[in-house]
């Protein structure tokens, strides 16, 4: 299991009223952009901004209901990406028993800070889904100038999804890039 932490939240260009949360290996370059809905963001962003609402957010009664029974979140796990859904477990310690509940991967993560837990990604899915803020083969023998752009990622020349790749990793539009990696993959094989 990687270990990550969280860059940001971002607007999602791909999913209109959705946003983007932006997970990085805490020990490395890659990327992983996971699309989230609007409560969520908020949820996540108030945190991390150290606001405290006027009531407490459902996240927020997770963690006290969790105090409340002596149970400790011990970690996140990220462990199934499918269908462009990414699948979590939130791992709580109650007692001698270990359980694991069923999450989606927003509200994991926005628990996950609210409790100081570890969020861990199974390695065959940083693989299949991660974009490498390092990764020179991609950009070997490119040329020097952009080419006009298509309306569509799905009618872009391998050459030219390349270049896009280049570009959102280079302005930090991970989203996008995560997407465009997916298309070259497929485009590759």
């Amino acid at each position: 299991m990687i270990p990550l932490r969280i860059l940001g939240i971002t607007f999602s260009q791909i999913q209109a009223g959705a946003y983007a949360l932006i997970l990085s290996e805490k020990e490395g370059k890659r990327r992983i952009p996971i699309i989230i809905g609007t409560q969520e963001a908020q949820s996540i962003a108030i945190y991390l901004e150290n606001r405290k609402p006027p009531r407490p957010l459902t996240h927020d009664l997770f963690i006290a209901f969790s105090h409340a029974l002596k149970a400790e979140i011990t970690h996140i796990n990220i462990y199934q990406y499918e269908n462009g859904i990414f699948y979590s477990e939130i791992v709580v310690q109650s007692g001698e028993k270990l359980l694991s509940l069923d999450a989606r991967t927003s509200d994991a993560i926005a628990i996950a800070i609210r409790a100081n837990a570890p969020i861990y990604m199974d390695e065959t899915i940083m693989e299949a889904v991660a974009v490498n803020m390092d990764d020179d083969d991609l950009w070997d023998d490119l040329p020097e100038e952009m080419p006009q752009q298509s309306t569509s990622y799905e009618t872009m020349s391998l050459e030219e999804l390349q270049i896009s790749l280049n570009e959102a990793v280079s302005s930090e539009n991970y989203e996008t890039a995560s997407y465009l990696n997916e298309l070259i993959k497929k485009n590759i094989k």
